[in-house]
């Protein structure tokens, strides 16, 4: 075979259109850096780096003593308390609605491929519902709610739980639809009532998806609190906000590092469940 055959044979035949594809992304995302005024080399100034320098020695060496100590702890607590209290009050919300939501339990879907109209008219406006509910941020829920009950971890426990309920509920009906319908079809056609095939069917195929990802918004609304901190829901984000406020760099490494922790741990604690569920 000749050199010419065997360069025409290994071609990628997808190659042009995925340079095409690269060409017109780049050309897309160049008016919007444009817009933004994306200039990375304003970092590499002569005193822009002075500045970055100082600010950045003024971190080390992180805060360690004990009265500091004792807030933090506390205000950790507060962090993880915000979060699981909100994530809870979410899933009280999500279940339900994704289950009203999703076309997993649907007999007209899973048996004729089409939904009936008034299954459809039933769902559509409780996918609205999870819309509303997860388009506005909870930072900005966290504000209201600072106005409504006052500082502290209240207002971010509220936040979170309107704006995960909307997140959980669309991802959870998702979910339910991508495990395989057969055992679900089965059940019904049997004289199950939708709520046995969901916890027999639908469930033990789903459960490893749903943990993960269960705990991956459990460790979003770890970070959530403390962003929610800043506008005065207590916890990691207020130490941080009142440290940066009194330039005490040691506090903020300090802070930092306990979020890192926390992080860790979540990422821990999923890992052994999914293993567990495997």
């Amino acid at each position: 075979m000749s050199l010419a055959a065997q360069s025409q044979r290994w071609q990628d035949p997808a190659a042009t259109p995925r340079v095409l594809l690269t060409l017109a992304i780049l050309l897309l995302l160049w008016p919007g850096l444009q817009l933004t005024e994306f200039r990375p080399q304003i970092l590499f100034d002569a005193q822009n780096r002075e500045v970055m320098g100082r600010f950045l020695a003024g971190f080390w060496p992180p805060e360690v003593g004990s009265e500091f100590l004792r807030l933090l702890g506390r205000a950790t607590l507060e962090t993880l308390a915000m979060a699981t209290a909100g994530l809870a009050l979410a899933l009280l919300l999500a279940v339900p609605l994704s289950l009203i939501a999703t076309r997993a339990l649907s007999i007209s879907t899973l048996l004729n491929g089409r939904s009936r109209g008034a299954g459809r008219l039933l769902r559509y406006p409780v996918r609205v519902i999870l819309v509303v509910l997860r388009s506005i941020p909870e930072i900005v829920w966290a504000l209201l709610f600072v106005r409504a009950v006052g500082l502290g971890p209240t207002a971010g426990v509220f936040a979170i739980a309107i704006t995960y309920s909307g997140m959980l509920g669309k991802v959870y009906a998702e979910i339910y639809e991508s495990v395989d319908a057969q055992p679900t079809c089965a059940l019904l056609q049997s004289g199950s009532s939708r709520l046995s095939a969901f916890f027999y069917a639908v469930l033990p195929n789903a459960a490893q998806e749903l943990t993960s990802y269960t705990l991956y918004r459990w460790e979003c609304a770890v970070r959530a609190s403390v962003i929610m901190g800043f506008v005065g829901a207590g916890g990691l984000g207020q130490m941080i906000d009142l440290s940066i406020r009194m330039f005490a760099g040691g506090e903020v490494v300090s802070i930092l590092l306990t979020f890192l922790l926390l992080v860790l741990l979540a990422d821990q604690i999923s890992l052994q469940l999914r293993r567990r569920l495997a």
